[in-house]
């Protein structure tokens, strides 16, 4: 009897054990998902560098396009020149780069105040250039000057793209003159060329790109 007993105890512990083994990977899925999910960020649109939907600060070689809705007489498209400047009908010169938008449409409106029965007034850049410079271990070091926001990727690639015999695609800088400041970005852009997910890094004007040569063993 003792021994009977003994076997059937066992057999039931090790019915138990294996029903155990088979429902606790479950239970540990369930809580792992309950427990530990948290929700996914939203991708950001730049990584470091400009956002594409910031204000807009105009610059030389922007062209605009000047609508006034009450008197569209006025409408113009006007580019700025390389003294800042654009040239308005009635009002003559006006300084129109280093301001958004929107403080330009607040100057013209001012400007205008007393020639126009509304002081509605639209600023809407028709085409911006954007020029930056790529040099180190790329096929074509130089200018290039894009009429859309750019990333260093793309960048490099109207550059001719990397020159794979030399470029460290793991450590490539991007430097930034912001005033007196001198800002240094460095990019992993060897994961975009292995297919995987990044957040592109968009440039502003006048950066410069340098693609460093990678160590090697003599």
């Amino acid at each position: 009897m003792t021994k009977k007993f003994i076997v059937e105890i066992t057999g039931g512990s090790v019915r138990s054990f294996c029903w155990l083994i088979t429902l606790v990977p479950g239970l540990v899925v369930l809580m792992l998902a309950a427990g530990c999910q948290t929700p996914s960020p939203l991708p950001p649109t730049a990584q470091h560098g400009t956002n594409v939907t910031e204000s807009l600060t105009l610059r030389e070689g922007d062209v605009l396009k000047i609508s006034f809705p009450a008197n569209a007489n006025l409408n113009k498209t006007a580019p700025i020149r390389r003294d800042g400047m654009i040239s308005l009908d009635l009002v003559g010169e006006v300084k129109a780069a280093g301001k958004t938008p929107k403080q330009l449409e607040a100057d013209l409106a001012e400007l205008y105040s007393t020639q126009l029965l509304s002081k509605e007034v639209t600023v809407e850049v028709q085409s911006s250039t954007i020029p930056v410079y790529v040099t180190g271990s790329v096929l074509r070091s130089g200018r290039i000057v894009s009429d859309h926001p750019i990333t260093a990727f793309e960048a490099i690639m109207e550059a001719g793209g990397f020159d794979y015999s030399k470029a460290n695609m793991k450590e490539v800088e991007v430097i930034r003159q912001e005033g007196d400041h001198v800002k240094k970005f460095t990019l992993n852009l060897k994961l975009i060329m292995e297919g995987k997910a990044g957040t592109p890094f968009y440039l502003k004007p006048g950066d410069t790109i340098y693609v460093p040569e990678k160590f090697q063993w003599f």
